[in-house]
Parts: C-alpha cells; structure tokens; sequence
C-alpha cells in the first residue's frame, strides 16, 4: 500500500511516525501527482488545511483520512473522529480490511463569475463572516481555545443587520434582513457549534440556518445554545434542508467556508453528492 500524509500549519512529523508503524505501507509528504501515486491520503489538520485541498482532492478521488490537528476540527467531528487515536484506529482497521470507507457529499459555492469553490462543514455571510476573520487573524494556539468565541463581541460591535434576498429551491424567494445566513453540509463550525444539528454528509441536501435581526444582548445570549443545537427553538431562527440556495446582498459581502474566505456575494450554493471517499471509524 501506498499512502501521501499532509502536515497542515504546526505539525510535526513525529506526529506522523504512530501512522508510519506498518512496514508495508510507503510513505509520500504532500498531495500525489496522479492518483496512481497512493492508495490513500492522511491530512493532519483542521478544517482550513482541508478545505484549501479540496479541488484537488476531488480530482484525485483517493480515500481521505482526517487527523484532527488543528485550530478547529469540525469535520473530524462530523466524522466522529474527535481525536488522533480515533483516527489511527481508523487507519488500522482500513490498512486491515479497507472496508471502513465511504462517500460524503461537499458543498459547492458558486460566485458570479461562475468560479467553484469546494467546502466541507459549513458557509455563512453576515455577523460569520466577522467572527471568521477576526478569529483567523489570533494566533493559532489562541484559535485552538475558543478563538471563535473570543472573537464574537469585537465582531459584534460595529455590525449591522444585512438585508438579503434569498432564493431557496423549495421554498419562495424573500427579501429580509438576517444577522447571518448559514448553509451547512456538516452538523458543526467554529470549533464545534452545532449550527446544523440535521445536518447529515451523505443526504444530498445543505441545511440552512437563518438568525433574523436580533439585538445585540439577546445575540448574545443566544450564541451560548448554538453549541448545543438549542437554538432552533428561537422565533427569529429560521432552519430548513435545501438541495441549493442563492444569497444575494446590496452591496458585495464577505462569504466564507469552513472558515476561510471563499468570494463576495452574490453566490449559488449547491450540493456534489457522493464526491469525497472518505476513512470512517
């Protein structure tokens, strides 16, 4: 067998070396060229290590194993592998049988220009966007400790209400003015809040969470039950499950995914069915 390992921002290859125990195994550092370079893929690293390696991981399409050994392990988590001992126990059982590999939708971001982007967990635009990019400017370690929490009241502070035109493919379209807009192919983001908590990976379908105009105090108080999956219960929180959706602002907004930047409104957001293999516990 032959395996690629990818080491995101802060990983050591010692921490490679438990993986490394099978004689039979031969390793390569970075992406394959061709898919017939590896039978497998390892990324050691957290959501922005993956989503950044997704296009080609699409074109490779080589069983993925997630390490979770970043700031934020959100799709580890969906995939309940919530430690790097779950996933070298996955390992080992797929170096034994390979018989603990599946396939998981991703979601798909489309801006105006009809450029793609790839995404694992979850996007959003509005206050998400705010949060994200003050928590990608701490430092890692920061980040690793609740940076998107710590990162919610400096956002907060100076942000407006946007209003957005929505266009759901099972329901009508509508103008209102959301404190954010989230559209989700895994249960969890920001460093496991449970903004989706019906969202499954392999359903066809984006669940999407919509927090109207709140006040500032009860966001606050409502950020706590997002952890949860407590907040659906809240008259100004609108859920549903779309196959695809398309957000349009005023002015151009700052969208991300998976906690990183992808491109400014308007977008089209859909789903690729079955496009990842993934290493499963």
């Amino acid at each position: 067998m032959r395996a690629a390992a990818i080491l995101g921002p802060g990983v050591s290859p010692r921490q490679l070396a438990p993986f490394q125990k099978n004689s039979g195994i031969s390793w390569h550092l970075g992406l394959p060229a061709t898919s017939s370079n590896a039978d497998a893929i390892l990324i050691f690293g957290g959501d922005g290590t993956i989503h950044r390696h997704l296009p080609r991981l699409m074109e490779l399409q080589l069983p993925v194993l997630i390490v979770p050994c970043g700031s934020g392990n959100d799709f580890a988590r969906a995939l309940n592998l919530r430690s790097v001992h779950d996933a070298h126990d996955a390992w080992e059982k797929f170096i034994q049988t390979q018989s603990n590999e599946k396939r998981i939708d991703l979601g798909v971001i489309r801006n105006d220009k009809n450029i793609r982007h790839y995404f694992c967990c979850a996007g959003g635009v509005g206050l998400d966007g705010e949060i994200a990019r003050r928590a990608n400017a701490l430092p890692r370690w920061l980040r690793a400790y609740g940076g998107y929490a710590l990162s919610l009241i400096p956002a907060l502070a100076n942000f407006s209400p946007i209003p957005m035109h929505i266009i759901s493919s099972n329901s009508p379209a509508s103008t209102r003015t959301v404190t954010v807009a989230v559209f989700a192919n895994a249960p969890y983001y920001g460093g496991g809040m449970k903004i989706a908590p019906h969202a499954r990976l392999d359903d066809g379908k984006l669940d999407l969470c919509i927090i109207g105009n709140l006040p500032k105090l009860t966001l606050l108080s409502l950020f706590p039950t997002i952890y949860f999956g407590r907040h659906l219960s809240i008259r100004e929180v609108e859920y549903s499950q779309t196959p695809s959706i398309s957000l349009q602002t005023e002015i151009p907004y700052p969208v991300y995914a998976d906690g990183e930047y992808v491109c400014d409104t308007p977008i089209e957001v859909s789903v690729a069915p079955q496009a990842l293999p993934v290493i499963v516990p």
